[in-house]
């Protein structure tokens, strides 16, 4: 990322009054307010003042949008060809040899703890709404909060932190607490000036004395109402980050809230559009969704539309364990679903773009495990090593809880 700081001296009253104009690529012409006109390179000018031209390059990168030129409004010297910006100039030439060497595509930025807990970011609650239907267990909501009014950016897979309001059981303020992103890098608003979450309320009653315990976040959290504050930090995470590849083959395997991320992978995938100009989804996405009764299917319409509209892309499978029954007449648990389709899984997991992603509750992983490594004894191959293997190649990513 261009460090205009660096560039230029905040001493330097002449700059700090002056617009630039940045040559964007990448973006389509409804995805930046501007009425300069789109170039016949497919590029769009866009004019900025001084004291945001970080705030711009960083909405701009968000966006999936490359900066391939800088100059002054008064000017026709760009600014990367001047002795006052060396670091613009090398970074223009890598883009320009980078765009020589395609198809590689250059690799993506992942922002970390832009807002840390000393200093979050304190946003609105923009919308909120139940997800589990009438019959369903529980409490599980998807919100959605305004990022609007700072630089709080993301991608697919990252997470943020919340911290609840209030003190603990010590009178010391209450802890963060960290939760998938559901949304995209552009939000469900597609304005990229929003996250989202997909929380469950923790309730259940204590074991010695029968009293009903309540978590602190999760019900500070889905208690919500639109325009109420929440204070927010990161993002964090690279465990759980989609691969660029438009050709990977993408196996997700989740329980209950373990959604959240996928629901990200897949709305980037299929449901965005020009947002995402130089990312056209061309593999196999495959979910396992895990989850108690039909009413607690999270996003399950639009999952299902999902796979109707996409059949040769995206294949959904349920394990639903007080409604189904597994193969020995016991209930459907997501490694029954998994031990189901073992052996097909077993031949795309061989392919070397091919992810697989795991998200829900801790000790998921055993019987997911299990299920994978009677299929690759099958061939003779130890799938402890085989996994590894992969985990290596960034190719097999656990997020548990």
């Amino acid at each position: 990322m261009y460090n205009f700081s660096a560039a230029f001296s905040s001493s330097n009253t002449e700059y700090k009054n002056r617009l630039f104009i940045y040559e964007v690529e990448g973006l389509s012409q409804n995805r930046v307010d501007t009425k300069v006109p789109i170039r016949s390179s497919g590029t769009i000018l866009i004019t900025v003042p001084y004291n945001r031209m970080n705030q711009e390059m960083r909405r701009i990168n968000s966006l999936g949008g490359k900066v391939i030129k800088i100059k002054p409004v008064s000017g026709s010297i760009p600014v990367q060809d001047s002795q006052a910006a060396p670091k613009q100039q090398e970074a223009s030439n890598n883009n320009k040899s980078m765009t020589q060497a395609k198809p590689k595509q250059a690799k993506q930025q992942v922002p970390v703890n832009i807002y840390r807990p000393k200093d979050p970011y304190v946003g609105k609650c923009v919308d909120i709404y139940d997800l589990v239907e009438e019959g369903g267990i529980g409490t599980c909501r998807h919100m959605t909060f305004d990022l609007s009014g700072g630089d709080l950016h993301y991608v697919e897979g990252q997470s943020i932190g919340i911290i609840p309001p209030g003190e603990d059981e010590n009178g010391k303020p209450n802890k963060l607490r960290l939760y998938s992103i559901a949304s995209t890098r552009h939000g469900d608003n597609l304005d990229g000036k929003t996250v989202s979450l997909c929380v469950r309320k923790l309730e259940y009653k204590h074991p010695e004395t029968g009293e009903h315990v309540e978590g602190t976040c999760s019900s500070f959290l889905c208690n919500l109402k639109p325009g109420d504050d929440v204070s927010i930090t990161g993002p964090v995470g690279k465990e759980m980050l989609l691969p660029e590849d438009e050709d990977a083959n993408v196996i997700m395997i989740a329980t209950g809230t373990g959604i959240a991320p996928f629901r990200a992978y897949l709305w980037r995938m299929f449901l965005e559009g020009d947002k995402n100009p130089d990312y056209n989804f061309k593999g196999l996405a495959w979910l396992f969704f895990g989850i108690p009764t039909t009413p607690n299917i999270l996003y399950k319409d639009k999952l299902e539309k999902l796979a109707s509209e996409y059949p040769d892309n995206f294949r959904l499978d349920y394990a639903i364990s007080r409604e189904q029954k597994n193969s020995e007449g016991g209930k459907m648990y997501i490694q029954h679903k998994i031990a189901e389709h073992a052996d097909k899984l077993w031949e795309l997991i061989q392919n070397p773009k091919t992810h697989t992603y795991i998200c829900g509750l801790k000790g998921m992983e055993g019987g997911i495990d299990e299920a994978l490594s009677a299929a690759a004894d099958k061939h003779g191959v130890n799938w402890d090593e085989y996994r590894k293997a992969m985990k290596k190649e960034h190719r097999w990513h656990v997020e548990t809880y």
